[in-house]
């Protein structure tokens, strides 16, 4: 998780969130997440998983629909050893019950955490 940076104009300034940023013009999410990966950590996935995906509507905010886009992506220890954080002020590797216990964690991310661990619960 990343420790956003502490900006009054970004959403949930100074909180644990999962690492990723805007989909590009023309770009697949797929994609997005890899760039993103490499920007912030140095970091080039062999695997992605799609967890979930959340849609808001913000129109009666005067704002257009935006979408986040929740990956299982495997790190190895030796690939987390070679992190390299460019945003947010520190990165770190949490178990789902203590990021979970956090007060300062983005609620839309933390639901995404919940809801992949409690997965078998939405099972036929």
């Amino acid at each position: 998780m990343q420790l956003r940076d502490a900006l009054p104009d970004i959403f949930y300034p100074d909180h644990w969130g999962c690492f990723g940023g805007a989909v590009d013009p023309g770009e697949d999410p797929q994609h997005t997440l890899c760039r993103e990966l490499e920007e912030e950590l140095e970091f080039a996935p062999t695997m992605l998983r799609q967890v979930t995906r959340f849609d808001f509507d913000l129109r009666t905010l005067g704002r257009n629909p935006v979408y986040r886009i929740y990956y299982e992506v495997p790190v190895s220890a030796a690939a987390f050893a070679r992190f390299v954080l460019h945003e947010g002020t520190q990165f770190r590797a949490f178990s789902a019950a203590e990021l979970l216990s956090l007060p300062r964690v983005t609620p839309y991310d933390a639901f995404a955490v919940w809801l992949h661990c409690r997965r078998e619960r939405f099972q036929p």
